[in-house]
C-alpha cells in the first residue's frame, strides 16, 4: 500500500502527470480507502453512502498526516 501513496504530493495516483495539490492527493487517497472498504462490505450501497459522508473527514486526516513535522 505504501507504494500507492508515496508520490501523493508530486503527481496523480499513478505517479505520473502534473503535480497535484495536497488536498487533491488526500481526497484521492481517501477515495482509494473508501473503494476498498465498500468492496469488502456485505451491503455495498449502504456502505458507499456512509463512507462518502466520511470522505471529507478522511481527507482531512490524510492531509494532516502528510504535513512534515
Amino acid at each position: 500500500m505504501s507504494e500507492l501513496f508515496k508520490n501523493l504530493n508530486r503527481s496523480g495516483m499513478s505517479g505520473v502527470g502534473p503535480p497535484i495539490s495536497t488536498r487533491e492527493a488526500a481526497v484521492a487517497a481517501a477515495l482509494v480507502l473508501i473503494n476498498s472498504k465498500v468492496g469488502n462490505a456485505p451491503d455495498k450501497s449502504e456502505a458507499l453512502k456512509e463512507e462518502m459522508e466520511r470522505l471529507s473527514v478522511y481527507a482531512d486526516q490524510i492531509q494532516e498526516a502528510l504535513k512534515l513535522k
